[in-house]
């Protein structure tokens, strides 16, 4: 997909660190920029801006600090950071929880068509290269991640990957697990059509039962639910003490957000390379530091109108 130029908010104003919302300790956080970017004009093929500042800091902290050069002087920045990894107990970790960067992966050519990914196996395209690169160099700068977890797809595999590179060359361990919702009938199609090819797996995919399976193989959300917070469980429980990068889809992640905050719906869209930090502690207490962050993705840019990373993620 060609790259645009992209255009500045609606209003002709740059964003600053008090235009943001921001969490108490303890409390969740829903971080994005989605009320200007639905004052935005939506094409399909247009990259628009997410928001700039001055600096990369520590995910750890959710706080005013500015958080992004231009991603075009971050990406000439892309180097190994002595700091990144480590196997010993990270900094700033308490010993008896895990911090848990979640990632989803960058953009796929069926993203910007509109087309059901699920299980089937789509590399990422130019711009989700971009993307990778650019949320690889936020990484780069946090200390003491220990390990690398990824979905076995292609897509968030290969993301995985160029963080690793970014951080030192981090161990990248593939897991199943974290694989996106399987979506049975509808994998290969694109939504707009699923109403006429496939209605009966079209009105099983739009149920509100989350128990609803939809056929052709394709899973439930009770399902995915069950898949994907078993898994950051297991992880969790393996690395207390340590931070850990996990890069995943937007159907699983918003599983993971269902987990942490049960009474509280995620609104924010799970955008390509969006950041999640999520504290899993001993006790299985799980609590949101951070959620759907794109600061990152200041020039590199991002689908507005691109499928998945919402209640139709596939």
């Amino acid at each position: 997909m060609e790259m645009t130029s992209l255009r500045t908010l609606p209003n002709g104003g740059s964003l600053k660190p008090d235009n943001l919302r921001h969490s108490q300790i303890g409390k969740p956080v829903n971080f994005c920029c989605s009320k200007y970017l639905q004052s935005a004009a939506i094409s399909k093929h247009i990259l628009r801006p997410a928001l700039r500042f001055n600096s990369v800091p520590h995910l750890t902290h959710v706080s005013s600090t500015p958080m992004a050069d231009s991603t075009s002087s971050v990406l000439s920045r892309v180097v190994p950071q002595p700091e990144c990894g480590g196997h010993a107990k990270s900094d700033n970790v308490s010993p008896n929880l895990t911090e848990i960067i979640v990632i989803r992966h960058g953009e796929t050519e069926w993203n910007a068509d509109g087309r059901i990914q699920g299980h089937l196996d789509v590399e990422l395209n130019d711009s989700g290269r971009q993307q990778a690169m650019a949320v690889a160099a936020r990484l780069s700068r946090e200390p003491r991640i220990s390990v690398i977890y990824s979905s076995d797809l292609k897509r968030a595999h290969e993301t995985a990957e160029t963080i690793s590179r970014s951080c030192g060359g981090l161990e990248v361990i593939k897991d199943p697990d974290l694989r996106e919702r399987h979506l049975g009938d509808l994998q290969g199609i694109s939504l707009r059509e699923a109403a006429q090819s496939q209605p009966m797996a079209y009105k099983a995919f739009l149920s509100d039962r989350s128990d609803q399976v939809i056929p052709g193989g394709g899973e439930s959300l009770d399902q995915l639910y069950q898949r994907c917070t078993s898994c950051l469980q297991r992880i969790a429980k393996k690395h207390r003490g340590e931070r850990v990068v996990v890069v995943s889809h937007g159907g699983a992640i918003r599983a993971l957000h269902r987990r942490a905050s049960p009474h509280r719906r995620s609104k924010s869209k799970i955008w390509n390379t969006s950041v999640g930090i999520l504290h899993l502690s001993d006790k299985d207490d799980w609590t949101i530091k951070l959620w759907a962050d794109i600061s990152h993705l200041n020039e590199t840019g991002f689908l507005d109108s691109g499928f998945g990373g919402d209640k139709t993620s596939g």
